[in-house]
């Protein structure tokens, strides 16, 4: 089984757009994002019509659970105020439905080994999961959701930490992010995981996981945000993956 995970794409449509190209290539099985399809940029809605109109399963990420909150009058202009202005109505009311975890149970050897997606962490959803998180507040949340894997996004920095439990081992994979990496590499980034028969949550090599790159037009993207009423320094981070 070959299943591809990504997240934050925040309104990139170039991103967005390079991605969907990249992962057709690859044959994966399924593809599941883990949030945040909108703020810091202008294409929030050509972003969430994508996504729904190939029906991919999708979580809330904390940036489209801001929509939740109703407009409000600015005296300057925000990212969230940006975004819920330019946000239709349809897609709204999509993205603060959204669940806010989906798991994934498979059965290998007559055994259990199970998958879940949050945004940031199942503590909050803009909680982040860092690559050296106390492993016994990691170990507890798995415990809590019987978990054996846990992907997540938001911090847009990608890495696959092992942590063994007793005679098991349970995995975190953050995803990194398709339309704002923040690890200094401006490429867009999302994850493949493959499992099979041999995926148990006693073999540390349960899974395999490769985080994928691909180039996108990170100018068209970062002039889209200098053209608009947006902050000038989400052009600047995403031209230097900051």
């Amino acid at each position: 089984m070959k299943i591809a995970f990504f997240s934050d794409i925040h309104a990139n449509l170039p991103a967005l757009e390079a991605f969907f190209k990249a992962v057709d290539a690859e044959h994966v099985d399924a593809i599941y994002c883990l949030g945040d399809l909108v703020g810091y940029n202008i294409w929030p809605n050509e972003v969430v019509n994508e996504i729904r109109k190939r029906h991919i399963p999708t979580i809330m990420g904390n940036h489209d659970e801001a929509l939740l909150l109703p407009m409000s009058k600015e005296v300057k202009p925000s990212n969230k105020g940006l975004t819920r202005a330019l946000v239709t109505d349809s897609n709204r009311d999509y993205l603060i439905n959204l669940p806010r975890q989906l798991s994934l149970n498979f059965t290998t050897n007559d055994k259990p080994f199970n998958l879940l997606m949050v945004h940031g962490s199942v503590k909050a959803i803009n909680d982040y999961m860092v690559a050296d998180y106390p492993e016994i507040d990691v170990l507890a949340m798995l415990k809590s959701q019987q978990a054996d894997v846990l992907l997540c996004g938001h911090t847009h920095r990608p890495f696959h930490r092992v942590i063994k439990n007793g005679n098991d081992y349970k995995h975190v994979v953050n995803i990194g992010s398709v339309g704002k990496p923040k690890d200094g590499d401006p490429r867009l980034c999302y994850a493949i995981l493959e499992l099979n028969q041999s995926s148990s949550k006693s073999n540390k090599d349960a899974i395999k996981v490769t985080f994928k790159r691909a180039n996108y037009d990170v100018e068209k993207a970062a002039k889209a945000v200098e053209a608009s009423e947006f902050d000038k320094a989400y052009a600047k981070a995403l031209r230097l993956a900051k």
